[in-house]
Order: C-alpha cells, then sequence, then structure tokens
C-alpha cells in the first residue's frame, strides 16, 4: 500500500482502539519476514503469504469470526457482571457502594474545581405501611417507580442511588445551596401531585428529603455530609410531619456548612 504498510496500519488500528475489535489478516511476500514479525507484535491476529488461495483466506476469515464472536460475548458479559456489582437488581439505580463512590468522586472534583456539591437523601413516607397493607410486590412496585420517577427529575449529570431499604441519595454536582433546595424540591413534587397506581390501587405516595452542601471552602468529607443531611431528613420526618424538604446547618452532627437564611417549608423555597 502505497505511504502505509502493514507495520503502520497495525500499529494505527490498536493506538487507542475503541469500539469492535478489528480482526487483521497480512498477505505478504515470503521475502518480508521481519515486517511479518514487526507486525505480529503491533497488533495482526494472523498472515497469509503470496501467493494465496481464495479457499485458505477464506478459512481464515471463519476462524477471525469465530474469534471476533467470542471476544464481543466476553466483553459483554463483563459488561453484564460490572453492571450487577454495581446496580440494585430491582430499581436499576446505582447500589450503595456505587453511589458513594460516585459521591466521593464528585467531592474530591468539587475541592479540585473549586465548586460546590449537595446531595439529597430522599425517604418514602410510611412505606413499611405500604407493605403491611398491600404486601411486599406492592412495595417493590412503589421502590421501582419512585427509582424511574428519580432518574426522570435529575439532570442529566446528577447520580442517583439506593442508599438502603427505601432510601435514596442524590448526588448533585455543581450546585450551591439554593439549587441543590430547588432540585429537591422538584423531586419531592414529582411525587406530591401524582398517586400511584399498584395493580387496581392507586396509592399516595410521598417523599421526605434531607439536603446537605459543601463547598471548597467547608470542604467536609462524604461522611459528614452524608451525617448532616441525614439529621435533616430525621427532621423532616419526625419533627415536621413528612412529606417536606429540610437542609443541614452548621449545627448538624459533623456538619461544617453555612447556616441557611431559611428552612424549607412544604411549599418549597423562597423564589430567587
Amino acid at each position: 500500500m502505497p505511504g502505509l504498510d502493514g507495520v503502520e496500519l497495525c500499529r494505527r488500528l490498536r493506538k487507542g482502539e475503541q469500539g469492535p475489535y478489528v480482526y487483521v489478516i497480512l498477505i505478504i511476500a515470503r521475502n518480508q519476514r521481519e515486517e511479518l514479525l514487526e507486525s505480529l507484535e503491533e497488533g495482526a491476529d494472523d498472515f497469509l503469504t503470496k501467493p494465496w488461495e481464495p479457499d485458505e483466506l477464506r478459512a481464515r476469515l471463519n476462524v477471525g469470526q469465530r474469534i471476533v464472536r467470542l471476544q464481543q460475548d466476553l466483553v459483554h458479559s463483563q459488561d453484564a457482571l460490572y453492571f450487577q456489582a454495581t446496580h440494585d437488581s430491582l430499581t436499576g439505580l446505582n447500589n450503595r457502594r456505587d453511589i458513594l463512590a460516585v459521591l466521593q468522586r464528585e467531592m474530591s472534583r468539587c475541592t479540585r474545581q473549586n465548586t460546590s456539591l449537595g446531595i439529597v437523601l430522599a425517604d418514602i413516607d410510611h412505606f413499611k405501611q405500604i407493605n403491611d397493607e398491600h404486601g411486599h410486590q406492592a412495595g417493590d412496585s412503589v421502590l421501582q417507580e419512585v427509582a424511574r420517577r428519580l432518574l426522570a427529575t435529575v439532570r442529566a449529570y446528577d447520580a442517583v442511588g439506593l442508599y438502603g431499604g427505601e432510601e435514596f441519595l442524590i448526588v448533585v454536582p455543581s450546585a450551591d445551596a439554593l439549587g441543590v433546595v430547588v432540585q429537591a424540591e422538584r423531586i419531592r413534587n414529582a411525587f406530591d401531585k401524582r398517586s400511584f397506581g399498584v395493580g387496581t390501587n392507586h396509592l399516595d405516595v410521598k417523599l421526605s428529603t434531607g439536603v446537605a452542601v459543601a463547598d471548597s471552602l467547608s470542604s467536609p468529607d462524604p461522611a459528614s455530609l452524608l451525617r448532616a443531611a441525614d439529621a435533616a431528613l430525621y427532621r423532616a420526618k419526625k419533627n415536621t410531619g413528612r412529606n417536606r424538604m429540610e437542609l443541614a446547618t452548621s449545627s448538624e452532627p459533623n456538619g461544617n456548612f453555612p447556616a441557611p437564611a431559611w428552612r424549607a417549608a412544604p411549599q418549597g423555597p423562597p423564589s430567587a
């Protein structure tokens, strides 16, 4: 090939290789042994020497097809195993371990890029009552629908995970306190006005949320941020009647956050 030999072709194909694997069969002259060895080192898979027979090439292509299919099956299996390891099987959301890893990464980025970060802990109100009155299958359906609505409500670069039981963690990057509160209220409102259809029943499912915000000045660790959000969620569920959002303050356990000038009521934050 003028201007591009087999060695350079293999090198370019394998450099930063992405997408489906390209199976390479070289056809070379008998006196090109050094080029052949170098091409194999650069990623060629097989070779034929001139003059070549069409039947032999066809047979070697069939071998290449089988190898490529096996590799594709392996990649798909690895992807499935990775998904199973990082996602909850019922809701399809990030599982606890993975959403905590996302939080750790985002907090590191928050510090590095001098930006803010917020989290929302959301808990289904009276979920035990749903299980007791309608059965655990109904409870599973509610969890799946909650997951669907959360994913439909958050921004494309927010992350949603099942934190435990009926509690969800939403990581909200690049947002100040007001932005995270607005997001939390958008989430809560997604459940406040629409009932859940479970079989022949229509269930009135509500959420309570606790919000905590970190910025590059305070830079608390993820555990402290989670404890602060959990304390705010406790207030929303136990002290103010559920179906509410509460924002963590500097007085929360292990919290190190600017004290907000307001506390969120059921109708949402004040207009900005």
